[in-house]
Order: C-alpha cells, then sequence, then structure tokens
C-alpha cells in the first residue's frame, strides 16, 4: 500500500489525516513546526516530525496543508525526493512557479495533484452533466461567502475563495475566459481584500463570481441562466432545483421546477481517494498540477485587475 505523509497540522491538515487513516492506505506520519502536532500523531500513532525534511525519506507521497507561502518549496522538494504530491489550493500565488513545479513533476514522472475540493463535490459534477440541456448559456452567477472564520492572513478572498469558483467554472464549462474584472475592498487590512466582484468573460456570456468573509450568510452556490433552463446549485448543500423557464420577446414558457436528485459524498474523502489511485494507476488527477497551474493565472489576473482597474485579457 501507498505510504503517504501529511505536511502541515492545522485545521485542515487535521481533516486530511483522518481522512487518510480511514482510506486504504498507509499513514506513516506528520510534520508541522508546532509540537502541540505531536499530540494528533499520538492519536493517530504515526510518526511526528517538527521538519518535513525529516518525515519525506518513509512515505511515497505526501499530502501538504501548509500556509500557501510554504507550498512551493515544500512541493519543489518533495517532487525533487521523488515524491508524489497532493497541495492545498493554490499550488502556488505566482503561476511561473507553478508552472515550474508542473514541468518537474512530468520530468520525474511523479503525480502532482492540488486540491480543488470542489472537482469531487457531487453537485458541480451533477451540474457539469446538466449543462447540455440547458440550450445557450446568458449568464451565470456564483458566491463564495462566510464570516464564520477568521480571516485568512497568507492571501486575501481571490486566492482563497474566489479560486474555488474559478475551477467550478472551469470544470462546467470546459472552456477558458477571454477576460477578466475585479474590483476588491480592504476593509479589514488594507494588505488583502476581504470581498471582491469578479465579471469573468467568456465571449457569447459572462459569470458574476462574488467572495467575501465580511458576509453574514455562509454561501457556496451557483445560477446558470440558460435559454432552455436555468438551474440552482447549493454547493454546500449538495442540491439542485431546475427551472423550466423559456423567455423571449412576447412569451414567457413557464413549465414549473424541479428539484434533481443528488447523491451527496465527503468530497475530501473522493479527492484523497482519488490521489491514491493515482498513484496506483499511474493515472492524471482530474485535479492535475495544470488545472491549478490555469486557476491561479485566472486569479492573478483577478488582482492585476482590481489594481490596475482594467479588464485583462487572457
Amino acid at each position: 500500500m501507498i505510504k503517504i505523509g501529511v505536511i502541515g497540522a492545522g485545521k485542515w491538515g487535521q481533516n486530511h489525516v483522518k481522512t487518510f487513516s480511514e482510506l486504504d492506505c498507509v499513514l506513516v506520519g506528520i510534520a508541522d513546526p508546532f509540537p502541540a502536532a505531536n499530540e494528533l500523531a499520538k492519536k493517530y500513532d504515526i510518526i511526528y516530525e517538527k521538519n518535513y525534511k525529516n518525515l519525506i525519506p518513509h512515505v511515497d507521497a505526501v499530502s501538504i496543508a501548509s500556509p500557501t507561502d510554504t507550498h512551493y518549496e515544500i512541493v519543489k522538494e518533495c517532487l525533487l525526493s521523488g515524491k508524489h504530491v497532493l497541495v492545498e489550493k493554490p499550488i502556488t500565488m505566482d503561476s511561473k512557479k507553478a508552472r515550474e513545479l508542473v514541468d518537474l513533476s512530468a520530468e520525474k514522472q511523479l503525480i502532482l495533484a492540488v486540491g480543488h475540493l470542489f472537482r469531487f463535490n457531487p453537485a458541480v459534477l451533477k451540474l457539469r452533466d446538466e449543462m447540455k440541456n440547458i440550450g445557450n448559456i446568458d449568464y451565470i452567477t456564483s458566491r463564495y461567502i462566510h464570516s464564520t472564520n477568521p480571516p485568512r492572513t497568507d492571501s486575501g478572498t481571490v486566492f482563497n475563495f474566489a479560486i474555488h469558483l474559478f475551477d467550478v467554472l472551469d470544470l462546467i464549462l470546459g472552456i477558458p475566459p477571454k477576460k477578466i474584472f475585479c474590483k476588491t475592498i480592504g476593509h479589514i487590512s488594507p494588505e488583502r481584500e476581504d470581498c471582491a466582484l469578479i465579471s469573468v468573460d467568456y465571449g457569447d456570456f459572462i459569470a458574476s463570481i462574488e467572495v467575501s468573509w465580511l458576509h453574514p450568510l455562509k454561501k457556496r452556490d451557483i445560477w446558470v441562466i440558460g435559454s432552455k433552463e436555468k438551474i440552482y446549485s447549493d454547493l454546500l448543500e449538495q442540491t439542485m432545483t431546475k427551472y423550466f423557464i423559456e423567455i423571449s420577446q412576447n412569451v414567457i414558457k413557464n413549465s414549473g421546477s424541479s428539484a434533481i436528485e443528488i447523491k451527496k459524498s465527503e468530497p475530501l474523502k473522493e479527492e484523497l481517494k482519488h490521489f491514491i489511485e493515482c498513484i496506483e494507476q499511474n493515472k492524471t488527477p482530474v485535479n492535475n498540477g495544470k488545472i491549478g497551474y490555469e486557476i491561479v493565472k485566472m486569479c492573478e489576473a483577478a488582482i492585476k485587475s482590481a489594481k490596475t482597474g482594467k479588464e485583462i485579457v487572457l
């Protein structure tokens, strides 16, 4: 069985540890500079290392859930050491460094996956399947908002929240955007945006993204407005409703609505299981490094647009 180590024992790293312990692999240990992580290691009867470099020789693969600004260094070290890597999103906050890691993984013939969790969300996958029935796309709106957790300090809402919705759009549409325009606000800290409104231009239609950690509601949802059908998907609750409404200049044809059955799942478990399978079967992950690189470029374009006040052509 594949021997796996987890680097980073914060809240999300703890989720990785718990989930790997339930899967068909050998969870070898965790690495984290904070000694409190040793208690987590004791709980699961696994190795604890303060320095991640000491964990690398004991494993075949690593799952990296460390702060974003450490991703590049750790991923590179692990790939150079011949280890398969799953790194939480974003792969890096610099597309040039992300591209370097993608090329390195290819050179070493190693799996490089990025934690784009919504690629394993059944509501997103069902939405992708339903896109063929909606007719022409008129527009799309999406939200990733909440205020229940303290804001992160390693990046703002674009690289933390919007990155998820850029990836959802990439998955369900299968085409890249042509232009991106973004406005951001930083009330909590001038260094990082705490909300952003983004317009993503696909030529024939546009998609809007709202991200915020100032909003009182916790929502991850998306509306796809098509010429034949309108679909609302709640990505948090994993539910979906289709509205059979066609609107023309003189006529509104309303045939009602229907809830779409979705078999709920645990996206993180599906993602980590997929990582193991890709290593065992030498398959390209659906959340591979190249996808991670492309999504980082979209985030960079949004940040650049916010700074310059201009629409960015991709």
